[in-house]
């Protein structure tokens, strides 16, 4: 079961990634200066992408702690 865990980890690295990436996206946005409507429409979909990359983290850790449980 410890591919389990290694799999896990790795889907949660993906997802991390994901949620970093939004952290990065948002401030260059809120430094670019732009129109309410803009800025909005750009935060919208980052928020649908940060959802998703959290899912993916918690789905790894999920992975992660039934390898852990099963070995």
């Amino acid at each position: 079961m410890e591919i389990l865990v290694w799999v896990g980890a790795a889907i949660s690295v993906i997802g991390l990634v994901g949620i970093v990436w939004c952290i990065i996206t948002v401030a260059q946005a809120r430094r670019a200066g732009l129109e309410d409507a803009v800025l909005r429409a750009r935060l919208q979909r980052v928020v649908a992408i940060n959802l998703g990359a959290l899912f993916t983290s918690v789905i790894g850790l999920i992975i992660v702690v039934v390898g852990v449980l099963l070995g």
